[in-house]
């Protein structure tokens, strides 16, 4: 066992991780653990923008952008946290630009801006520039940019390890276990301050718009040393996927003028949200999606919709619509290039063409790890602070994104709470010591992946995997039923019992045992998938992403509070509660 010393470790090299790296290491020693290399993580499949209220293009405000995220979050998010947010915002985007992001360009020189859906022009309700964007291939940019600076600062990279444990002694966070994947050993990271950047875990459901790797690994790591998950019920699904792969299509595309149409050409969207149609918040798409292929109106009766960026169509409502704009192939081209190479590459289609088909698919957590406003993990409902350990991005829950997030919003979650994490930990080390590591620390990490790498049962990772995925599709997805969630909560229970006594892996070895790896992250999944379903059966109302068609209202007197869930000693879930913080926005209906 090797045993490495820093400062301040952070776990996961997307764009929060970077983030927080670059400002740590300015002061602190500091390392970046990731199980890819950090130019593969899941930051760069962002597309379409990141949100701040820049007006570059016309009038717009943080405070808007504020009530924006308020509303888009069905009124769940914190709003110290999301005013905070959206002010910080603009700074750290000009911030990106200094550092070289090469964002599109006004014929001003400005940072160009897109709509988006749920940005709004809070005056008027008609939507607003504030996605401001590098093409539709935004998050590749920022990590790419995040990165370059990293190396420039001399941050430690241990690439292609793979953080399986959190060291704990005496309550206190002392460091992480990793494998490293190359060689199967196993490195002991010992550390002062500890930040979490592990992203999403999207791999719980079949449909997803998430790489292979998003497995929820440190969420489930914090949970089973007695860290608390917040809203874990809530888990965003895009509304457009490309169908059957789940592959995201940006909300870029609507943007820029495309729309949603169903099978009798009808953009159905105005039937839902008639004053803002296709760029209404995504859990509201979504849900419309849904609803038309219920209702018999899915493409040739086929579970999808199409999603028309084609010039001539575009141009035709822009028409009915009043607005001066109009676009051609080489706009579409120049705004889009990645979009239109997904799609003729997987797809055989050219969106320029012909109608993309599309479908909801499991994208982001709104919830996670809490946290406050400084990255500091927070363990119980009174916000007590953990000293030393920290988390930021998809993994962590602040929370500025409730019950649903605003499109856009994930990329400056990345940027603003990466930051303020990494300051923090740079003070937190300034003044503490090294907790002391606990003897044999990997010790029982260890024995979990010799007990995976000799399960002999008859029961593959893969087949499991997809048991689980196809239940969570089935009874908590974009629809959800009392009846239906009770028996996934049942049946993911069965899985893990199977999953403890009867898997089956082959690869005995360890060099590049990702056989192993993905059996110990299959553990991290059926964890997550326990405590969503859980979290959202005791939510007894819709909200946001979590809609129930037996409580279809919103149910403010009893559920305008955050859901905290543990894991207790016997492995069971408790749940406990938190109240959301209201400041000046007091919840009502959303209106589209």
């Amino acid at each position: 066992m090797k045993v490495h010393q820093f400062d301040a470790v952070i776990v996961g090299a997307g764009g929060a991780g970077l983030m927080a790296a670059l400002y740590a290491s300015r002061e602190i020693k500091t390392a970046v653990i990731s199980k890819l290399y950090p130019t593969r993580s899941h930051t760069g499949a962002a597309q379409g923008g990141i949100g701040a209220a820049l007006g570059n293009h016309e009038e717009d405000h943080w405070e808007w952008h504020a009530f924006d995220t308020v509303k888009g979050s069905d009124y769940l998010a914190d709003q110290d946290a999301v005013d905070l947010f959206c002010q910080e915002a603009i700074e750290a985007v000009i911030e990106l630009e200094h550092m070289g992001l090469p964002f599109d360009r006004t014929p001003e020189g400005k940072i160009s801006q897109r709509p988006f859906g749920g940005h709004t022009n809070n005056e008027t309700g008609r939507p607003v520039r504030r996605a401001c964007h590098a093409a539709d291939r935004t998050g590749h940019m920022i990590l790419q940019t995040l990165y370059q600076q990293c190396i420039k600062n001399n941050v430690n990279f241990f690439d292609e390890f793979h953080v399986v444990d959190l060291i704990m002694n005496d309550g206190r966070p002392a460091g992480v276990v990793a494998v490293e994947i190359g060689t199967g050993e196993v490195h002991v990271f010992h550390a002062k301050a500890i930040l979490f950047a592990t992203g999403g875990w999207g791999k719980v459901w079949q449909i997803t718009s998430n790489a292979h790797t998003l497995t929820g690994d440190g969420n489930a790591i914090l949970f089973r040393r007695g860290i608390p998950l917040e809203d874990m019920e809530f888990f965003q699904f895009h509304p457009t996927g490309i169908y059957r792969l789940g592959i995201l299509i940006t909300e870029g595309v609507r943007g820029e003028g495309g729309v949603l149409l169903n099978d009798k050409g009808e953009r159905f969207m105005e039937r839902y949200a008639p004053s803002i149609k296709d760029l209404a918040s995504r859990d509201v798409v979504s849900r419309a999606i849904y609803l038309e292929i219920k209702e018999g109106r899915g493409i040739n009766g086929k579970g999808y919709v199409h999603l028309d960026i084609r010039p001539e169509t575009v141009n035709k409502y822009f028409a009915e619509e009043g607005s001066d704009r109009r676009i051609d192939r080489e706009y579409v081209e120049s705004k889009l290039p990645d979009i239109l190479d997904f799609c003729r590459t997987y797809i055989g289609i050219d969106p320029v063409e012909e109608p993309m088909p599309v479908q909801p698919t499991a994208h982001y957590g709104m919830g996670g790890i809490p946290t406050n406003i400084h990255g500091e993990v927070v363990i119980d409902e009174n916000n007590t602070v953990l000293p030393g350990l920290y988390a930021a991005g998809e993994c962590a829950c602040v929370s500025v994104h409730g019950a649903n997030r605003l499109g856009t919003n994930s990329l400056t979650d990345l940027i603003v709470f990466g930051r303020r994490g990494g300051q923090a930990m740079v003070e937190y080390c300034k003044q503490a010591d090294f907790v002391p590591l606990p003897e044999n620390p990997a010790g029982e990490v260890e024995a979990e992946l010799e007990r995976l790498r000799n399960a002999s049962g008859k029961t593959r990772v893969a087949d499991l995997r997809a048991e689980m995925q196809e239940v969570m599709s089935d009874y908590v997805g974009v629809f959800r039923l009392e009846e239906g969630m009770a028996k996934a909560v049942e049946e993911i229970r069965e899985l893990k019992e199977r999953y403890a006594t009867d898997l089956h892996v082959d690869d005995r070895g360890n060099v590049f045992n990702y056989d192993l790896l993905e059996a110990w992250e299959l553990g991290a999944l059926l964890d997550i998938a326990e405590v969503t379903a859980v979290s959202a059966l005791a939510r007894k109302e819709s909200r946001g992403a979590h809609s129930r068609d037996d409580y279809p209202k919103r149910d403010d007197v009893n559920w305008l509070k955050h859901t905290l869930a543990y894991q207790k000693p016997d492995g069971g879930i408790e749940l406990k509660y938190k109240p959301v913080v209201i400041t000046k926005y007091q919840p009502k209906e959303r209106v589209y």
